[in-house]
Order: structure tokens, then C-alpha cells, then sequence
């Protein structure tokens, strides 16, 4: 495995950890703050919207600049995040390190998915995106339940504070492991190249299908602790260790996700959605048992995680010849779902529907993105049928580099 993807995924990590961790100290932090959940629930929104939004503006104004190089100062602005919210002595303040650590994470993730993919041969592409989203699931099987529990014993601050020094360790990662010759470098002019890859109808589908896909699961999954305390039985000291369960089916997943997608990539979007929806479902009526909640909150992160690699390959599948600008526009659109089905969640508990009312909303999104999905890959096939189709991620001209 080339070292650059070990890189990657260290970066995802942090960036993984910083934003979910909150969703295991939403009490504490509420508390802290004298606010209500649905409101300290906003920080996850409020996260995922900045997301959203930074992962085009910045991966735009830095289209000319070398990815290496950018990836190492948003990494610096995801540090000085960290650092704001660990110090924050309001809400307020706390929401803006929020906001500014979330600026980072589309733009890293847009550009760090497109070297990883350039760092492995074509039939590999989604494995090694994978690779680098495991960074993310590592933060849910360790970090988060490591993080909430450091939260728990020491105050919610004690873990910000070791997100900023991991956030140190992952930088000094990228500097060391990542080649500055890992992608073409962009050129002037590369802006408009890239947003050339908007024309097509398929990678609007795709970041539909992403947002409502995504959305669909963290709908469920932002006011899981609240719902496993007050709906399941749980005690609070048993939150961490059913983020371990969450996050054992997000690692799962993401590992099966990657090969079904280098597989047939539509037809295993199709399935995981299918699945996606019907777990969300039984996880209504299994949220009352705490046996029942973890063995569903594990298929919810497999099946729901499974999906990330083939989502972002579709989109990459569809803009290969300007894939960057594609990229971090898709996983704006990752965060733009979070922050759909957080924001869903928080108004459907304050309406009064009580707090297992974000699994209906995503169960609501899973179907939706699922309508998206079929109605993509018959277009596909429409389009194959006339011998136009050409799925091959990255143009045929791009050398392939294997893996060591």
C-alpha cells in the first residue's frame, strides 16, 4: 500500500473525529451551554452546512495550486478549528470553531479522493478511495467512542484539545507521505475545465443520490445518544461502547462497499439503498430494546457506509475528464445530506414526534434516494445500449501506477 494513502487516511481520521465526536457529547455539551438538544444538535448541521459550502469555494479558489500543498493548509485551518472550539466559552463561539474547522473537510477529502484513485491502478480506484474513507470509520470504531468517553471523564474540551494535537500528528502525515507529484498538477484555466463536468445530467443524479443517501443515515444517526439513553434504557457510560458498534459496521462497510463498487458500481448502489431503507425501517421498532438498537445500529453504519465509495466513484465515474471540482462538489454533498437529515431530526423531536423521530426521516430519505438511484441507472443503461457509455474513472491517457 503506498504510504501516501496511509497519509490520507491519517488526515481523514482527524477530520472524521472532529465531526462526529459531538454527536456522543451532545448532553454535555447542551448542558454546558444551557441549551436544548435540537439546538446543540445544530452544531452537527451547522458543521455539515459550512461542509457543504467550503468543499466548492475552496476547492474552486484553490484549483490552480498544488494539490499538496493544499491539502497541508486545510489541514492548518482544521487545527486552528479545533482549537477555537476548544477554548470556546459560548455557544456562539463554539459554532464558529465548528464552521471553520468544517472549511477543510470537503476540499481535503474532493482532492485527497482524486490522488488516491491516481495512486493505484484503474481496476482498484474504489478500493483506494475506500482506503482513505477508512480514516473515517477508524475515527468511529476508536476515535468517537474514545473521544466521548474522554468527554465524559474529563469534560467535552479535554477532547477537542486532543483533536487539535491529532490534527498536528496528521499534518506532519502529509508532509512527509504525500508525493508533491501524486496528480497532474492543475493549470490556470483548470476552474472553468472543471466545471465542465456540471453539463452532465448523471453527475447531478449522483449528487442527489449522495445527499439524500448520506442524509438518509445520519438522519437516524445524529440524536442516537439521547435515543438510546431515553427510548432504549441505556446509561450514559454505555454510549461509547455502541459508537464502537456503529463504528465496527461503518469499517465493515466501507471494506465491502469499496469491492462492490469496483464490481458493478450501479447495481450495488441499487442494493445497498434497498438495504439501506429497510434497516431504517426495522430500526423503529428495534430502538425500544438495547439488544435489538445495537445490532441494528451495526447494519445501520455497514450498509449505510457501504455505499460512500461507489457514491463518490459514480461521481467521478461521470466528471473524468475535470474530476477535482466533481469531487469535493460530491462530498459537499455528503454534509449537505447530514446536515438535511440533523436539521430534519431536530425539527421533527421539537414538533413533539419524539425522539425516534429522525429514523422515520431516514427512512423517508433512503427511499428517496433510492427513487434517484433506479431512475440514474436506467438512464445508463439507455445510454449503453447506443454504445456511448464510458465508465472508466480517469481518462485512458492518465498513466497507471500500480500498487508496491
Amino acid at each position: 500500500m503506498p504510504l501516501g494513502l496511509v497519509a490520507l487516511a491519517l488526515g481523514g481520521f482527524g477530520i472524521g473525529l472532529t465531526e462526529f465526536v459531538i454527536l456522543g457529547l451532545l448532553p454535555e455539551v447542551a448542558s454546558d451551554f444551557g441549551v436544548s438538544i435540537p439546538v446543540a444538535g445544530y452544531l452537527v448541521s451547522g458543521y455539515a452546512l459550512s461542509v457543504a459550502v467550503g468543499g466548492v469555494l475552496v476547492t474552486a479558489m484553490t484549483a490552480s495550486l498544488k494539490p499538496k500543498n493544499v491539502l497541508c493548509a486545510l489541514m492548518v485551518l482544521f487545527i486552528l478549528g479545533n482549537l477555537i472550539s476548544a477554548v470556546a466559552e459560548t455557544y456562539t463561539v463554539m459554532m464558529a470553531g465548528r464552521v471553520v474547522a468544517a472549511l477543510c473537510h470537503g476540499a481535503f477529502f474532493g482532492i485527497g479522493a482524486v490522488l488516491a484513485a491516481d495512486l493505484v491502478t484503474p481496476d482498484r480506484k474504489a478500493r483506494a478511495i475506500s482506503i482513505m474513507f477508512a480514516g473515517l470509520t477508524i475515527a468511529n470504531v476508536l476515535g468517537v467512542p474514545m473521544g466521548t468517553f474522554l468527554g465524559q471523564e474529563y469534560g467535552w474540551r479535554s477532547t477537542f484539545w486532543t483533536i487539535t494535537a491529532i490534527g498536528v500528528l496528521a499534518l506532519a502525515g502529509l508532509i512527509l507521505f504525500v508525493p508533491q507529484h501524486a496528480a497532474e498538477e492543475r493549470r490556470p484555466g483548470q476552474l472553468r475545465r472543471e466545471l465542465s463536468a456540471f453539463t452532465s445530467g448523471q453527475v447531478w443524479l449522483s449528487i442527489l443520490i449522495t445527499v439524500f443517501g448520506f442524509g438518509a443515515m445520519f438522519g437516524a444517526f445524529t440524536y442516537i445518544a439521547p435515543m438510546l439513553t431515553q427510548i432504549s434504557g441505556l446509561p450514559a457510560a454505555s454510549i461509547p461502547w455502541m459508537l464502537v458498534v456503529f463504528g465496527a459496521g461503518l469499517f465493515t462497510g466501507n471494506i465491502i462497499g469499496g469491492r462492490a463498487a469496483d464490481a458493478n458500481l450501479d447495481r450495488s448502489l441499487l442494493v445497498l439503498l434497498t438495504a439501506l431503507t429497510g434497516v431504517l425501517l426495522v430500526f423503529t421498532a428495534t430502538i425500544n430494546s438495547p439488544w435489538g438498537a445495537g445490532i441494528t445500529l451495526f447494519l445501520l453504519g455497514a450498509v449505510g457506509f457501504a455505499a460512500v465509495p461507489g457514491m463518490q466513484m459514480r461521481v467521478l465515474s461521470y466528471a473524468k475528464e475535470a474530476p477535482t471540482l466533481a469531487s469535493g462538489v460530491n462530498i459537499s454533498a455528503f454534509n449537505l445530506g447530514n446536515a438535511i437529515g440533523a436539521y430534519l431530526g431536530g425539527v421533527t423531536i421539537t414538533a413533539g414526534l419524539g425522539l425516534s423521530s429522525p429514523i422515520w426521516i431516514g427512512a423517508i430519505l433512503a427511499v428517496t434516494a433510492l427513487g434517484l438511484m433506479y431512475i440514474a441507472s436506467t438512464l445508463t443503461k439507455k445510454t449503453s445500449t447506443t454504445g456511448d457509455q464510458d465508465l472508466t474513472p480517469f481518462p485512458a491517457s492518465q498513466k497507471e501506477k500500480a500498487l508496491p
